[in-house]
Parts: C-alpha cells; structure tokens; sequence
C-alpha cells in the first residue's frame, strides 16, 4: 500500500521507481541532459538506502561533522552545499526533504526511489530480472518504461527504456499539463455540534447556548467621524450620492466614440482635466485628452490609454486592442445612490471610515459601547509591582483579559484582585453587575467544590458550569447577574484567552450589535504532526507562514502548556484540530484562527 504524498512546492514532481538493478541511475543521467537542453531547469532528490557520505575524511568540512555539528554548510563561488545529520528510525521524509529545494530554480523536481509513497510516478521495468510490476499495486503509476521484451495491457501508457527523447517528451508533457495541488481542508473543525453529555459541551454548543443568552445593546450615541474608529453602525449608512458621481476615465488618455468601422485616425477635439469637463458632445472620429477620473464627454463610451496613441498636428491614432466601454468607470457602477453603503452592525476601520467619507459623512449613529468589569480572585495571586509573595504568582489574566477587550472597543472597570472570601465576592460581583453590561472573572471556576465563587452566584445570580470538550481551557463559567452577563474564566493563562477568544470576543461582539460575526477560519498545510484526542476540540499555539507553493504552512510554537505565556507571544494563530480528529500528520490540511488585532 503507498504512502499518501502531498506536494508542497509551486512546481511538479515527478518520481522514478523499480527494483534494484533496473538502471534508475543510469537512465537519469541520460535523460536530464536532454531536459536541460529542452529549456528545463531540474531538481533531483534521491533515496539512498544505506549509510551514505557526501565529503571526504580528512576534509574540514567532514571532521567538523564528525565532531558534533549537526549541520556543516559549504560554500565557494560556484556552489554550496548543506550537510545535515538527521538520524531517523524510518525512511526519510520527502515532503520535508522537498521543501529544502529552492523551488523558484527549478521547474520540476525529479525523484529516485520513494516508490512506497503516492506521488506521480515512472515505472521502469525489464523483463529479464523477473521481478513483479510496480504499477498492479500502484495507481500512481503515469506510464511503465520498459524493454521490448515486456508485456503490458493496452491501457498503461508505454515508453521504450532505450528512447530517452521519447521519455523526455513524456516529462515535458507531464510539466506542461501540471496543476499545483489545492489540498482538500477538513470540515470546518468548530461547525460539529454533537449531542453533550451533561455538562460536558462541544465548542459549538458553548458558543450557542451563550450567544442565545447574549442581547444587543440598543443604546446609541452620535459620533463625528473621526471619532468613530472601531466603533459599531447603529443604522445603516444610505449613500446620498452615486460612486462615483459620474462616467469617467479610468486612465490617462484619450476618450473616443467607439463605433465600427474605427477611423484611421481621431480629431483631437480638446482636454478634460479631473474636476472639469468638456461641455460638447463628441462625434464619431473625434476624441479628447482626458485624465483619470475626469468626467466623460457626452457621446464618449471608449478610452484608449496615452501610451498606445500617437498625437500629430491635432489628430490622435491609437495601437493595440479597442473595445466598447474599455477603461470607463460607470456612474454609480461602485455604490448607486440609495443604496445601503454600510449595513447596520459594520465595525468601523480605515477602509469604512474612508468609505462613508467619501460619501459625504462627517457624522455617524453608533451603538454605546459595550462595559465590562473584570477581576481576578485568588488569595495566590499577587499585583504586579507589589512583592511577590511565597508560593503566589503575579495575576496576568487580568491585564490579557482587559487588552483584549479594549481592542473589541469596550470601555473597562477594573476590579483588581478579589479575595477568596464569599462576602468580598458577593459585594464585587454586585457592584460589577449594576455598573457593566458583562463582568469576566478569571480563577476561581474549577470543577472542584473549593471555590467561593459557585456560592456566591448561586445565590445572586444565574449560572452555568460546564466542561468544554477543548483544551487548554475546559472548565467555563457562564451566566447572568442581574442583567449583566458573566463569564468565569479558567485560571491557567494561556486556557484564559483561549477561552475569551472562542466564548467571550463573539459574545461581546454580539453585544455590541455585530450580529452575524463569524471567526475567520483559514485553511493551511500542517508541517509536523499535530496530536488530540478524539471527541475534544484542541487549540495548538502555532505559527502560520506563507509557503513557497503559495499556501499558507502552519507548526507549532513547541511546548504547549497552558501556563506558557509565551506560546502565545511567539505565534500568530491557533491550529485546531477538531474533536473528530485524532491527529493532523504534515502534509494534511487543517484550519487555523489567525490572532489578527485581537492580541
């Protein structure tokens, strides 16, 4: 059975198989001369099944190895190369070979060996050894080379062993007819909403059943547009005007009457310049010089950019290809007056705020913003500044907790530390509950019966304790006190955001009245294993990079404790592998939640 094999490059692979004895070598030595000279640029990557060495004892580069360097690269004017000691169980792993190849300097990449894996292959064969065919057990067999003396059924193509320039067709057509390989991403991991056994919660039905509890702020505020930065439209923005306002050019150029048969030549009739215009209407023949986005003359429905025309004594001749409408910007064709510009819900960026005043804003409607009271509890957590006491940790949740809702446009109440007694809790949860719209505490939510917390909201409160089949971050709090919402976060920092970027950041920007926000969910190529467990959702802190096949790769930061902060500083994502997933191998596709602005 092959191996499946996923390309990770931006150019084709082509491998080379049989049985020791056959002439693999001997055949590529032939064969790349002659795709050299028919303009092909090659890679060559073969497996070697023995202890091999590549440099000479006594060398410095191989006593350098031998004494412990890991890998020794050496260079001259003319060539480098790169050793690397990889010791390894199993075979080798192509993909991860491939992807040292500088793809941007060859234009196929051809490989000896590696017959067990699923990548395209040429099969060579002679009869004389008596070994079996390759291609029965392989359907990633493209053809079979071979000797006269072999049988093969009709359907598999067949090339002669001993016609290199038949072969070397095959390899060309093969590259020419290549398509990069666009992987198949797994369902979207968060979309799964299995039965829950109790309190134990998929990812999905968490973020359901809380943003079912979640109503819209309805309190709105006008806003001068310069103000209104990250802000929520409480209505929609209905254009006053059309974008743009009226026919005009695309290009500098000519703009002409388009109309079969063209004139040879145009007479040049004037010149529009941005914010003017050209009063009279043109005629078949005629043309005027016209600048980007000056308004089209009457008549006009072409214009031909400046370098393909040739002005001489008051006439204009154009080169190269014409048709109707080419280069004209339709009045109305970007926004139509009365249309909705920017629905009710848009959270306002550079690109809107230009966008509304472009259209003549100076002021907007927006929502209140969301208030939010956060606190930590813990008598083992101590304030930054302060002296750290023995056998406590300095609080960070709090100030995570507090960044990001900042940048999801809330306005803070900052609590402090609470102290694991049931009186300050009760009077803090009730002062936070009268002030904000939602209140986020973290500690203090185990599944244990220790906590305090439990009490309190039980007596003043609503509340949910539920076990998200996710990690980091299974146990959550969620309720209501009084008409705030509330949310108990886990302890353990990296569980902490985690949480409040799946739970909390959709709630509050359902609060805020983003109404159909949804996580922007990224397809990616894993390059190592990720590893779960079955039946749980896991959130690896990883590292997204865009791959020179164009898409984007993603690894792991390394360790991934829930209490490592700084997995979270060296990666720019989340790598998820749902909870129908035991595991992700490199090569496979798998989604990822890119950090964005968030943190």
């Amino acid at each position: 059975m092959s191996t499946v094999f996923h390309n990770p490059l931006p150019i084709p692979v082509l491998g080379f198989c049989a049985y020791s004895g056959t002439g693999k070598t001997t055949l590529l030595k032939q064969l790349i001369p002659v795709l050299n000279q028919r303009g092909l640029r090659l890679a060559v990557l073969k497996h070697a099944h023995h202890n091999f060495d590549v440099d000479i004892p006594g060398k410095d580069s191989y006593e350098m190895r031998k004494a412990g360097a890991r890998q020794m690269l050496v260079a001259s004017h003319v060539r480098w190369a790169l050793m690397t000691e990889d010791p390894q169980e199993s075979d080798p792993d192509l993909v991860h070979l491939l992807q040292q190849l500088e793809a941007d300097k060859a234009d196929l990449v051809l490989v000896e060996g590696f017959k067990k894996l699923a990548l395209p292959k040429i099969e060579l064969h002679r009869a004389a050894l008596g070994k079996p065919f390759i291609y029965t057990e392989d359907p990633n067999i493209l053809a079979v080379a071979c000797c006269a003396d072999t049988e093969l059924p009709a359907q598999i193509p067949r090339l002669d062993i001993n016609n290199i320039a038949q072969i070397a067709d095959f390899v060309l057509q093969y590259a020419a007819e290549w398509q990069p390989e666009i992987p198949k991403s797994k369902s979207l991991p968060l979309d799964a909403c299995e039965t829950g056994d109790g309190d134990n919660l998929s990812v999905r039905q968490g973020i359901d059943n809380i943003l079912a509890q979640v109503q819209p702020i309805t309190a709105v505020e006008p806003l001068a547009l310069d103000d209104s930065d990250n802000r929520i439209l409480a209505r929609d923005a209905i254009s006053p005007v059309n974008v743009p306002q009226q026919t005009n050019s695309a290009m500098d150029g000519y703009a002409f009457v388009y109309q079969e048969p063209l004139p040879e030549r145009f007479v040049v009739k004037g010149e529009v310049l941005a914010g003017h215009s050209y009063d009279a209407e043109l005629q078949p023949g005629e043309a005027v010089r016209i600048m980007t986005g000056a308004p089209l003359p009457r008549g006009a429905n072409a214009v031909q950019p400046r370098e393909l025309a040739d002005e001489t004594a008051g006439y204009v001749s154009f080169s190269g290809k014409m048709k109707l409408g080419q280069n004209v910007r339709l009045a109305g064709e970007d926004i139509a007056e009365g249309a909705v510009a920017l629905p009710a819900g848009s959270r306002l960026g550079a690109a809107e705020q230009g966008l509304l005043a472009s259209l003549g804003f100076a002021e907007i409607t927006a929502v209140r913003r969301p208030v939010v009271a956060v606190f930590s509890s813990g008598d083992e957590v101590c304030q930054p500044g302060s002296e750290l006491k023995p056998n406590c940790i300095y609080d960070s949740n709090r100030y995570t907790i507090k960044a990001m809702a900042k940048r999801l446009g809330c306005d803070v109440i900052d609590l402090g530390i609470i102290e694991d007694s049931e009186a300050a809790l009760t009077a803090a949860l009730a002062g936070a509950a009268a002030k904000a719209d939602m209140v986020i505490s973290s500690g203090g939510v185990s599944v244990g019966n220790a906590d305090y917390i439990k009490k309190v909201l039980a007596a003043i409160g609503e509340i949910h304790f539920w076990r998200i089949n996710m990690r980091p971050g299974r146990p959550l709090a969620f309720g209501k006190v009084n008409d705030a919402l509330f949310f108990g976060l886990p302890g353990n920092p990296v569980a902490t955001m985690v949480v409040f970027l799946m739970f909390v950041q959709p709630a509050l920007r359902k609060l805020a009245g983003e109404q159909h926000w949804q996580p922007q969910l990224l397809p990616a190529i894993a390059d190592e294993t990720f590893k779960s467990r079955q039946g749980r959702t896991e959130f690896s802190r990883a590292i997204a990079t865009l791959g020179n096949d164009g898409q984007l790769h993603v690894r792991a930061t390394g360790s991934q404790g829930s209490g490592m902060l700084s997995s979270m500083v060296k990666g720019n994502c989340l790598a998820i592998i749902g909870d129908q997933d035991e595991r992700v191998d490199a090569g496979q596709p798998l989604y990822i939640l890119p950090f964005g602005a968030l943190l």
